[in-house]
């Protein structure tokens, strides 16, 4: 009877993450299937700057103007890149998407009892660190990071300068077709991963006990790890983390719960395996790796402020 009552709670939480996160994901490849089709790799090349501080921060203004969770970011990033964005905007975009924009930091301001407080927090957090990852990452890797595509090794500097010639104009009708096209090849390829990710989540949910974690909770640091851990192993969507996290407000500090809104939708373990579908393993470790150790520096830091 326990072990029946287990596996339906493992297949409430598994369907529960997917039919949550599949809308997003849908969007997420519709988007990029709309750049793929009409955003001219010269209208990128014009659109960032070339000084690699000023795209990071760039980068990081995009997100207000793309209103996709993490599990549809990755694919947006990906065309993004491969049309000519250089890859510490494209990381800088890929972090603050899912953060800094309106339906997020709304569904933060809710979550939080209609303050203002806790958005400022997450938002200025999640931007700092995804500024100083991205920046990190364009100095430690000279070469576009894709896996498994011809992309591989062909330097930043390259992407989006080359002349291609006078482009003939298509039929809108045609592009259109090319949109949904590879909106359904790119659903296929990020959509294993997801369905993998969330099995994962929803197992760890089920088998790790919350109150195991909870208890390591004692100090500043350790709750901020606490929480950067859960943040990955549940795996929520962004635009319903806050109400998740508000639920934490009387166990942990606002630093922990900074670190949770911050570390969750920029790596969990859905976009973990879309990004090592994606990138090449050692790019994938080297950005989670900085991810954590800014996003807990700076909720130790918020932790101090407030």
């Amino acid at each position: 009877m326990i072990a029946m009552t287990t596996l339906y709670q493992l297949n409430t939480i598994f369907i529960s993450m997917v039919m949550e996160a599949i809308p997003f994901v849908l969007v997420g490849v519709l988007l990029s299937g709309l750049i793929q089709s009409f955003v001219k790799e010269s209208l990128i090349t014009r659109m960032m700057p070339r000084n690699r501080f000023l795209a990071s921060l760039t980068g990081c203004g995009i997100g207000l103007f793309f209103p996709s969770c993490e599990c549809g970011i990755v694919p947006i990033t990906r065309r993004l890149m491969k049309k000519g964005m250089p890859l510490h905007a494209g990381i800088a975009f890929m972090l603050t998407g899912p953060i800094l924009n309106p339906i997020v930091l709304f569904s933060t301001y809710i979550a939080f009892g209609n303050s203002w407080e806790m958005v400022g927090i997450r938002a200025g957090l999640a931007a700092a660190v995804a500024f100083c990852v991205s920046v990190i990452l364009s100095y430690m890797f000279k070469a576009v990071p894709f896996k498994n595509t011809k992309l591989d090794n062909v330097p930043q500097t390259a992407l989006g300068n080359g002349k291609t010639g006078e482009e003939k104009r298509i039929p809108l009708r045609i592009k259109l077709y090319e949109v949904i096209v590879h909106a359904i090849e790119e659903f296929f390829s990020v959509g294993k991963y997801l369905v993998l990710g969330a099995f994962i989540a929803a197992s760890m949910q089920t088998f790790v006990p919350t109150s195991t974690l909870l208890h390591m909770g004692s100090n500043p640091v350790t709750s901020s790890l606490v929480m950067i851990a859960l943040a990955f192993l549940i795996s929520l969507c962004s635009e319903a983390d806050a109400f998740i996290a508000a639920s934490f407000r009387s166990t942990f500090t606002v630093g922990s719960l900074s670190a949770f809104l911050v570390f969750g939708p920029m790596v969990d373990i859905k976009n973990t395996l879309m990004l090592l579908g994606t990138f090449k393993t050692k790019f994938v470790i080297v950005l989670i790796g900085l991810i954590a150790c800014f996003t807990l520096a700076g909720s130790l830091l918020v932790g101090r402020l407030f």
